[in-house]
């Protein structure tokens, strides 16, 4: 088959030795990347007082990687301004956090036409070429512009929100028609395919030529939805694994005779961490029964700590813990441990596995795979409950999750209630159901659908001009 080229913002292969931190992105392309040959291409993640094109190239764990350094206006103004001010709050409907600023977004084609340059010498003929997240937009319309007409798909991992929000960015209409360069663009869930749709015949004055297929600026693009899961085989046996394990014995230990609600997220006002934090309290407020009974363990790393938003969700997180345990802990028990840390994946397998809950409540979400581990992650014989916000793109799949609306902290405090007395098989039975879906639509299941999408649409546009 074709060679298949991976683009992305970053390019962070993992090691295959289960010590790789919380990302979701990073597992499934190198899953990806492993049956293809090809290479992923990217920013190292390195800055330099001058842009060079410069390549490096490297293989990790049978994935070739080439990557280049951006200079530091490149860092302030694509990634820290227009990247996360800008489009990331906006894709998760948080238009009071999004910041407009010229130099931003004059950042943001100067480092897609840098990447583009950067990447050309390295593509052949027949190469498939399959773009990431909304970093990487214009990456099309600036390849197309270098003489590149191979196969280019994208896939946008986190939601594409309603036409009236994303019409709110000035500028919308040509990022929209960006998207237009490309051949086929995939999106998490039918809600947010509808939401482009619903932009392209609105805004656009576009039009649905085919289910699947739609026609604005002058261009055809094919359009679908393609729901990203886990390695589920490779985290079967990551939590097999001895290091697993042992991280389950321990946590076993530290909380005996209790039950554990368990969050792993990155740092970030989209995760639904405050209202998380407010629903356990109002679980402990309102079950005095159930105080010294339960115990909340929130993993959440920090990110992007140049961005002012991060700097301050994380103080009002400190603050907010403190006065939770404050209120409610004793001389020997802590209701929340609240941990500002990265762990390896498969440290993380065993934490998942001695939890009772899994509590995954994002305000907003493309996908969250965080889920899909936790529920990989079980005991088939005594599971835990997995209580899912009904906005993040996993709940479409995991419908026997407890699905809450994660801005209602008395409906958090509810959900954990039901979970922690939940009998065992009803907790057999959810989980069967859930641990289903996880092996049957993981990554690789991902991968083959929108690389064989985008490869089909060649082939069907080879026979028609052979035709």
């Amino acid at each position: 088959m074709s060679r298949l080229i991976v683009v992305s913002n970053r390019v962070n292969p993992p090691t295959g030795k289960g010590d790789e931190s919380v990302g979701g992105l990073a597992m499934a392309l190198s899953a990806a990347l492993r049956q293809y040959s090809g290479l992923w291409f990217g920013w190292s993640g390195r800055t330099v007082p001058a842009f060079t094109g410069e390549l490096s190239i490297e293989e990790f764990d049978g994935v070739t990687a080439a990557t280049v350094d951006l200079e530091e206006t490149d860092f302030n103004e694509y990634y820290n301004g227009y990247a996360n001010k800008t489009l990331w709050p906006l894709f998760h409907y948080r238009m009071d956090l999004t910041a407009y600023d010229r130099s931003y977004g004059e950042g943001y084609e100067r480092v897609n036409r840098r990447f583009a340059e950067t990447l050309r010498p390295l593509i052949a003929p027949d190469d498939l070429i399959w773009v990431h997240d909304y970093h990487l937009i214009p990456l099309a319309r600036e390849l197309r512009a270098l003489g590149v007409r191979n196969r280019i798909g994208f896939f946008l991992h986190v939601p594409w929100p309603a036409y009236q929000v994303i019409a709110t960015l000035p500028g919308h209409r040509q990022l929209v028609q960006a998207m237009f360069d490309y051949d086929l663009v995939g999106f998490q869930t039918h809600e947010y395919l509808q939401a482009f749709e619903e932009y392209v015949l609105t805004e656009a004055a576009g039009e649905r030529i085919a289910p699947d297929k739609l026609r604005a600026f002058g261009h055809t693009l094919s359009v679908g939805e393609f729901p990203i899961g886990i390695d589920a085989k490779d985290f079967a046996q990551m939590v097999r694994g001895p290091r697993a394990r042992r991280m389950r014995d321990i946590m076993t230990a530290s909380t005996v005779f209790k039950q554990m609600i368990i969050g792993v997220d990155r740092l970030d006002y989209s995760k639904g961490l405050e209202e998380r934090f407010l629903g356990f309290e109002r679980l402990l407020a309102d079950n005095p029964d159930l105080r010294r009974e339960v115990l909340m363990l929130q993993i959440a790393p920090v990110s992007r700590e140049g961005v002012d938003t991060y700097q301050e969700i994380r103080a009002r997180l400190d603050a907010l813990s403190g006065r939770i345990n404050g209120e409610f802990a004793d001389v020997d028990w802590n209701p929340v441990r609240y941990v500002n840390r990265n762990y390896r994946r498969d440290d993380l397998a065993g934490i998942y596995g001695a939890a009772s809950v899994g509590l995954v409540t994002p305000l907003r979400d493309g996908m969250n795979l965080v889920a899909k581990e936790f529920v990989a992650a079980q005991d088939p014989q005594d599971p835990g409950v997995l209580v899912l916000s009904r906005f993040a793109g996993a709940a479409t799949q995991l419908k026997e999750a407890l699905l809450v609306n994660p801005n209602s902290p008395e409906e958090i405090a509810d959900a954990l209630k039901r979970a922690l007395s939940m009998g065992l098989a009803e907790r057999i039975r959810r989980w069967r159901a859930l641990f289903e879906n996880v092996q049957g639509e993981d990554v690789e299941g991902w991968r083959d659908a929108f690389v064989t999408a985008l490869a089909d649409d060649d082939a069907q546009a080879k026979a028609a001009l052979a035709g």
